[in-house]
């Protein structure tokens, strides 16, 4: 059905996609190219939310060598109006022969609207290329569109047997400065980054992108249910920060908003945070993906309750010892059939450390 040449193309706009990595939340990474007679005439992506889709970008580029010739789409195109007018209409009017895209939309609501809507046109369209490439660079979008909650990933920097600081405390650093970069990337590509209360009173983070070049900071979440978060706290600067408790405090809530951050009370029946409500608000929110950087305690629940997709951890090599925190707070097990598996999606060095990218099965 696919030809090689539509296969080179096709990761040509996955490439231009890539792009917009870190700018496009809460919409999808989406890239464009147009070719007329084997060759590109257009390339475009979309760069940001509210700005013009990887179609228009790639048609205005390819002008009127637009007329006849095929575009490859890492996403399906869009059919509705927006903060945009739908590229369907677009193409459409362009006058291109035939529309190939990598992933259908995952809005079960309009998904197929849009390739429906091209052959209804006359334009030969069709999904699937590269299907795989594409869900990964919009695992987030995905997720929310088709489960209505944050695609989520637990990142960890620990020792290779596993502690994350020292007894006493003291983290910094366990790994080298290429992981720790890496670590910002990864962050950068989020639409949130959350942690607990506990990581906040002890190691006082700002948990913001600081070596990577981006436009925008990810919305920081606290993690807080008894509303402990010391309103001089670093990750409280710049306002903007959501902290999801437990109960109501008002004197403590007004402080936390004097420093311009938002409240919001979802307890569960143990008087802790009600962690599903709070992934669903935060879809609800348009979040995409959430990057978890918490203690071993949170961690823990995180996992428990079933709330992390992938575990992103970052093992230095080094020995700390057993009565150091571990990476995850679990129930012991008396059988190995209760423990949860894992299965390895990326596994690399990063400067002398290594890199587990690991999905729950």
């Amino acid at each position: 059905m696919f030809s090689t040449d539509d296969h080179r193309f096709m990761a040509r706009a996955l490439e231009l996609a890539e792009r917009g990595l870190y700018t496009t939340t809460p919409n999808p990474r989406v890239g464009c190219v147009i070719v007329q007679g084997g060759a590109v005439v257009g390339e475009g992506w979309h760069e940001r939310a509210g700005a013009a889709h990887a179609e228009v970008n790639a048609l205005g580029a390819a002008g009127a060598k637009s007329r006849g010739a095929t575009a490859y789409v890492s996403l399906e195109p869009c059919a509705h109006q927006g903060r945009t007018g739908p590229c369907t209409q677009a193409l459409i009017e362009a006058g291109v022969a035939r529309v190939v895209a990598a992933l259908g939309d995952p809005n079960p609501q309009v998904s197929g609207q849009g390739l429906d809507e091209l052959k209804r046109a006359g334009i030969e369209a069709a999904a699937g290329l590269m299907e795989n490439e594409a869900r990964e660079l919009n695992i987030g979008f995905v997720s929310r569109m088709t489960r209505g909650r944050p695609w989520v990933r637990l990142k960890v920097a620990a020792s290779l047997d596993g502690r994350t600081a020292l007894n006493n405390g003291k983290s910094q650093w366990i790994t080298g400065e290429a992981a720790r970069r890496d670590g910002h990337h990864w962050r950068a590509r989020a639409c949130a980054v959350l942690t607990g209360g506990g990581t906040v009173r002890e190691d006082d983070p700002r948990l913001t992108v600081r070596d990577v070049p981006t436009t925008r900071q990810p919305l920081r979440v606290i993690v807080d249910s008894k509303l402990e978060t010391p309103p001089a706290a670093k990750i409280l600067e710049g306002g903007g920060t959501l902290i999801a408790a437990a109960r109501e405090d008002k004197a403590k809530i007004a402080a936390l908003k004097a420093r311009g951050a938002e409240v919001i009370v979802m307890p569960n029946r143990a008087g802790k945070v009600e962690l599903n409500d709070l992934f669903r608000e935060l879809a609800r929110r348009e979040i995409n993906e959430v990057h978890v950087e918490a203690g071993f305690r949170l961690n823990g629940s995180l996992v428990r309750e079933g709330q992390v997709d992938e575990v992103l951890v970052y093992l230095a090599p080094a020995l700390i010892g057993d009565k150091a925190p571990g990476m995850f707070e679990l129930p012991e097990l008396t059988e190995l059939s209760g423990r949860r598996a894992l299965k390895i999606h990326d596994l690399r060095m990063i400067g002398p450390d290594i890199r587990v990218l690991a999905r729950f099965v």
